[in-house]
């Protein structure tokens, strides 16, 4: 007799550490990072600079997350699914946001091409130096979370702030 096996595990995957407990500090940290970032930034741009690098990541639970907060925020559901696109449908979002969108891009692909020059210029142009370097930091501690999040094995739908 012979037994038929699924491709599809149904096994249940083992626990992972849960970051926050085991590393209180990093993890308190890590969120005050986040806040300093976010200050007089724009929420929906914000939200709009996590949700790409998110998408560019892989990392559903902070997709989850963050789809979630924008629209708690009043963000456009038409644009909410325009951002993974957004070099197509440039009219969905302005001038400013499309050069943050693009600097997520290339910070969170860093090891592919670096942050070309006419990114950092774009995004320098339109942004003042405060500005800009808030929204350098929210780059960083985004690819922070999802990285987190994805060694975790943090689940869509279960966000746990």
């Amino acid at each position: 007799m012979t037994t038929h096996t699924s491709t599809h595990s149904t096994q249940v995957k083992a626990p992972r550490l849960e970051f926050a407990k085991s590393a209180p500090k990093a993890f308190r940290a890590l969120v005050s990072f986040d806040a300093a970032a976010r200050e007089g930034l724009d929420p929906a741009l914000v939200e709009l600079i996590q949700i790409r690098a998110s998408h560019l990541n892989h990392c559903a639970y902070c997709l989850h997350m963050h789809t979630n907060d924008a629209r708690k925020a009043g963000e456009n559901e038409d644009r909410l699914h325009m951002v993974a696109v957004w070099r197509e449908a440039r009219h969905f979002f302005t001038e400013r946001e499309q050069a943050a969108l693009a600097l997520t891009e290339a910070m969170t692909l860093v090891a592919d091409t670096g942050v070309p020059d006419e990114v950092y210029a774009a995004a320098a142009a339109l942004f003042d130096e405060r500005e800009l370097a808030q929204v350098l930091a929210l780059i960083c501690t985004i690819n922070t979370w999802n990285r987190v999040a994805l060694s975790t094995g943090k689940v869509a739908g279960t966000d746990e702030r």
